[in-house]
């Protein structure tokens, strides 16, 4: 059994954030990896999944660089994978390659300083895979995130189930998720304060070695929002993240009617009046009587 120690120089109080930090965080990572598409690769594998995530904390802790994620393919074999500059990545390596030793959990490692295209789209380790990923986190938002993290590594599922239940009785923890990588081993992720996980952790180490065989704890005090997002997370813990809805503007405009307002009662008084027709109908013209016309013909003759 390998215990794999917490990291004591992160012992702090922990600061609140606010509720979209971690949203605001994927959106920043999604920029920097546009800008990462061609920089330097660097990979550090373990045999223990609390191994490489301890490993993987210490390498974002010593230098800029991005975790990508994790690349597990059984046997217990899992590789952390950082981007960045290559003097970065170098350094990150180093730290991966320090601490994974001092957990005896170290397979290889090595530095890739300029990966070709063909590598990256193959590969789980290309830009592309990375932001589909923190895509996916813009819609999400974990309710665990900002505690300290526990994990435990037993060889078995039965004894994880054991120490898992024993955690949760023993101190105020979370059961956040569980993995497992192959070769039998399989892992209790918990989160909660710093006390409590340690508290919980000691409770599960021995519920494990009772049951069956405990293989590596770890503790993280204060993880980096870039490790909290490539841990596995149970979908009870996770929440979706409200869209904004677009505006829907309506294609035709109706045109509003205008409102009749009432006129005081002198004022409509004074335009009736003004617009009051005459009752009576205007005198017919008189009729004219027309000269006899028979009268006129006897004259015309006498004339003649």
């Amino acid at each position: 059994m390998h215990q794999l120690k917490p990291q004591s120089q992160q012992h702090r109080q922990i600061q609140p954030r606010s509720p979209d930090h971690q949203n605001n965080k994927a959106a920043r990572l999604i920029e920097q990896l546009d800008k990462l598409s061609e920089s330097a690769v660097g990979l550090v594998s373990t045999r223990s999944f609390p191994a490489v995530v301890g490993t993987a904390d210490m390498m974002l802790k010593a230098s800029g660089v991005l975790l990508v994620g994790y690349e597990k393919i059984g046997q217990g074999y899992c590789t952390a994978v950082v981007r960045g500059r290559i003097a970065d990545v170098r350094i990150a390596v180093q730290a991966g390659i320090e601490t994974a030793e001092k957990f005896e959990q170290l397979v290889s490692a090595t530095v890739i300083p300029r990966p070709m295209p063909n590598l990256e789209s193959v590969l789980p380790f290309g830009s592309k895979i990375a932001k589909q990923f923190l895509q996916d986190r813009l819609t999400q938002r974990s309710r665990l995130s900002n505690m300290s993290i526990g994990l435990i590594e037993t060889r078995g599922f039965p004894a994880m189930v054991g120490a898992a239940d024993a955690m949760l009785k023993s101190a105020d923890v979370h059961l956040g998720a569980y993995e497992s990588i192959g070769a039998g081993l399989c892992t209790a992720i918990i989160r909660g304060n710093v006390a409590d996980v340690a508290i919980a952790i000691e409770a599960g180490m021995h519920e494990a070695e009772r049951i069956g065989e405990l293989n590596a704890v770890m503790v993280i005090p204060r993880p980096l929002d870039d490790l909290e997002m490539t841990l596995p997370t149970a979908q009870y813990w996770l929440e979706e993240i409200p869209q904004p809805v677009p505006l829907k503007i309506p294609l035709q405009v109706k045109k509003q009617q205008k409102e009749l307002v009432e006129l005081p009662e002198l004022q409509l008084q004074e335009q009736r009046d003004l617009i009051e027709l005459p009752t009576e109908s205007p005198p017919e013209p008189e009729l004219l009587e027309l000269p006899d016309l028979k009268w006129l013909d006897d004259r015309q003759d006498t004339d003649k």
